[in-house]
């Protein structure tokens, strides 16, 4: 008799369980948060890998929630929290605004030009917000936010987990709607 598994195995298969057991799970404090963070970047890319218009399939009526608003949402989320509050720059949110609050979702199109550009601001922001973290001479590196006041980059690395973290569930249940691929 053969060994029940589980439904979920590892999404993408031996690749990703390689990487998750390679990251580092003792050591320098700044290190594990952004390798964290990394791995939650590196989970919402799994879960969107092989698709392309079917990114913006929406959830459930009268959601707009997709796969494709997440990737803009968070690039949203990456420019705000490392460009604007940490770095202090004038960037405004690339997908939302105070007249389009929900721009980001919304406006979540399976068209190819707009699928393309969410994956290359994604991709710039994490960049820029890679490159910030390493740079930091510490943790306490601090910015202003409007709505929270001082805000530290430790801080904002364990918020960014969190945030991909709950937004990483609903890619898990978005990617099953669209073709029934599931895992961890």
């Amino acid at each position: 008799m053969s060994e029940r598994s589980r439904k979920a195995e590892f999404f993408g298969g031996a690749e990703a369980e390689s990487e998750f057991r390679g990251r580092p799970t003792t050591g320098d404090e700044r290190v594990m948060l952004t390798a964290m963070l990394g791995a939650q970047r590196a989970t919402l890319e799994l879960k969107c890998a092989g698709l392309d218009e079917e990114l913006a399939v929406r959830s459930v009526e009268p959601s707009t929630l997709s796969l494709l608003g997440l990737v803009r949402h968070l690039a949203d989320m990456e420019r705000r929290w490392f460009r604007q509050v940490l770095a202090g720059q004038e960037a405004a949110a690339r997908f939302s605004s105070a007249d389009d609050p929900d721009g980001d979702f919304d406006g979540a199109g399976a068209e190819p030009a707009v699928v393309e550009g969410a994956w290359e601001a994604w991709r710039a922001e994490v960049a820029f917000a890679e490159r910030f973290a390493a740079r930091a001479p510490d943790l306490e590196v601090s910015g202003k936010d409007g709505w929270l006041g001082e805000v530290s980059l430790r801080w904002v690395l364990i918020h960014m987990i969190e945030e991909y973290a709950r937004h990483n569930g609903h890619a898990d249940l978005l990617r099953e709607r669209i073709d029934g691929a599931i895992g961890v």
